[in-house]
């Protein structure tokens, strides 16, 4: 049984690429959801999802690059963008993140198909308009930071709103079951939000993120103070 996942917050092209996914791909089944906070708990919670489309403008993507804990966290799962923007710094950094292709909302169905049955069959997508959009400047096109320097803020990486009250938690103390219970989520969704915020932060254990997210807060509330 072949399932797939829909993230974006236009429900007539969600439909739109259901019909596609199940007459022409051989999809049984296909979820919905309509922001990258419920595309992660939705993954986390069905480990057989077999291919995962992202739209870059719904509700808590903010950059492709938050792509890259998708991939990371679901390593099984065939992963393409499927986006209105042409932009040349959004295709390149969709693709840094580690998706399997990126597909322009533009394409026509014949051709959106295809794009997609050759992500399906195991092979990187990249649009042939890639070569005639001119390119960013190197102040437009942010670097990986990678591990970075303990409390380094990767501002390429930014936080969605769970992420954000996972982190509010984890600077009260709470343990993963316990951001779990507060927040209705699964103990694997927490660890999926809690790797992107040791990633926004250039850290890699909780206590290093508590200290990070707690300046933060404190540099956020100086900022109100003085203006």
């Amino acid at each position: 049984m072949r399932i797939g996942l829909i993230a974006d917050d236009d429900s007539y092209f969600r439909m739109a690429m259901s019909a596609i996914l199940t007459r022409q791909l051989g999809f049984s089944r296909i979820m919905e959801v309509g922001s990258l906070d419920e595309a992660l708990e939705c993954l986390d919670q069905n480990s057989d999802v077999s291919a995962a489309l992202f739209d870059l403008s719904m509700p808590g993507m903010k950059t492709p690059t938050n792509l890259r804990i998708v991939r990371e966290s679901f390593p099984h799962a065939r992963v393409a963008v499927v986006s209105g923007s042409q932009s040349r710094r959004d295709i390149l950094l969709s693709l840094e993140a580690g998706v399997h292709g990126y597909v322009p909302k533009s394409l026509s169905i014949p051709e959106l198909t295809g794009a997609l049955q050759t992500v399906l069959d195991g092979s990187l997508y990249v649009p042939a308009l890639l070569a005639d959009v001119e390119a960013p400047s190197e102040d437009e096109l942010p670097t990986e930071t990678g591990q970075g320097e303990p409390n380094e803020v990767d501002p390429a990486f930014m936080l969605t709103r769970r992420q954000r009250e996972v982190l509010d938690l984890l600077i009260k103390g709470k343990s993963n079951k316990e951001i779990a219970l507060a927040l209705k989520l699964g103990e694997g969704t927490v660890k999926v939000h809690l790797a992107a915020i040791f990633r926004h932060f250039g850290v890699n254990n909780r206590a290093a993120a508590a200290v990070a997210g707690m300046r933060a807060c404190l540099e956020d509330l100086h900022l109100i103070k003085t203006h």
